[in-house]
């Protein structure tokens, strides 16, 4: 019975998924399609002549009823098709395949970098309620939460690539020098994460203080199990549920922040093609761009969301 229940359930979740991303791809149709400009000006230029922007246009099933344009729009994403770039004049899903894994792993490092940085802070800070370790690090973490991530990617490039010139101040050489690839990621990668650890560990800080207080906590302190012990094995396994969701919804926010990141330090993933292509006018690489960032970020979410039962049989159970 409980079988059934939890399959009914993931069905559900699979159908919302497939609406959610349906609809999605409809409003950002509806408003690539209303923004004033004409692609066929795009390609040839504001020199052509009307006669051939009506044979572009008509080449690029312009012409055609918006709803048969969204319709095979649709259908050529299902098999990776997303059409022709307008301003670099190839197909956008190589744009897309060609830059994606730059963001990923941009986005996958911060996160790391996070989730390991904020549990430290966190569980720190809970160890030493009220004294002023405590103290200095929730100021620290409200510091942080303020901070625009722009400047401080910017701030970083001053102290450590132009003052101290530890790492590049932009750009990357590409995967072929490993190392050298490595270090142009480490500012990018580091201003993404900083301001989110310091959100994650305010989060982690209040998890940890809250299960600490629970009576099977003070039980193993009864059977004289150590700090380290307690934290490890009954305190931090017990606060998960409330972190794993924070850090999910900052790994959504942290895909979406590489298009301001990527243009500050010069990457060339997703992000800056989202810039540039916004720059060109190449509504049609926007709207693609635009339609896989907010796919990215409903998946997370949706993983974050099947990942609970994983951590917390109570919620596969229907129980609270």
């Amino acid at each position: 019975m409980q079988t059934e229940v939890s399959m009914s359930r993931s069905l559900k979740k699979l159908l919302g998924l497939l609406l959610t991303l349906l609809s999605i791809s409809l409003v950002v149709f509806i408003i690539m399609n209303v923004i004033p400009g004409d692609p066929a000006i795009t390609i040839l230029g504001i020199e052509s002549t009307p006669e051939a922007r009506a044979v572009l246009r008509d080449k690029l099933g312009l012409n055609d009823p918006a709803w048969q344009r969204y319709v095979n729009w649709l259908l050529g994403a299902f098999h990776g098709d997303f059409g022709v770039s307008y301003s670099f004049g190839v197909p956008v899903s190589e744009l897309v395949a060609e830059r994606l894994p730059l963001t990923l792993t941009l986005a996958l490092v911060a996160t790391v970098l996070t989730i390991v940085g904020a549990l430290a802070l966190g569980a720190i800070a809970a160890m030493n309620h009220g004294n002023w370790i405590d103290r200095l690090l929730s100021m620290t973490s409200q510091i942080g939460v303020a901070v625009p991530v722009f400047w401080l990617a910017m701030i970083l490039v001053i102290v450590f690539a132009v003052q101290l010139r530890w790492v590049p101040p932009g750009g990357f050489p590409g995967w072929s020098h490993p190392v050298a690839g490595a270090k142009a990621l480490i500012l990018p990668a580091c201003s993404l994460a900083l301001v989110q650890t310091a959100i994650l560990a305010r989060v982690t800080r209040a998890a940890i203080l809250e299960v600490a207080r629970l009576d099977y906590v003070r039980t193993a302190r009864s059977m004289g199990l150590n700090r380290r012990q307690i934290m490890l094995y009954h305190i931090l396994p017990n606060a998960m549920v409330p972190i794993v969701t924070v850090a999910g919804l900052q790994f959504a926010s942290l895909i979406t922040g590489t298009i301001v990141i990527e243009n500050v330090f010069y990457l060339p993933g997703l992000g800056r093609l989202m810039i540039q292509s916004i720059g060109n006018r190449d509504l049609i690489t926007v709207q693609a761009l635009v339609v896989l960032f907010a796919v990215m970020v409903v998946l997370t979410n949706f993983v974050v969301d099947v990942f609970y039962a994983w951590i917390d049989p109570r919620m596969k159970e229907g129980r609270t």
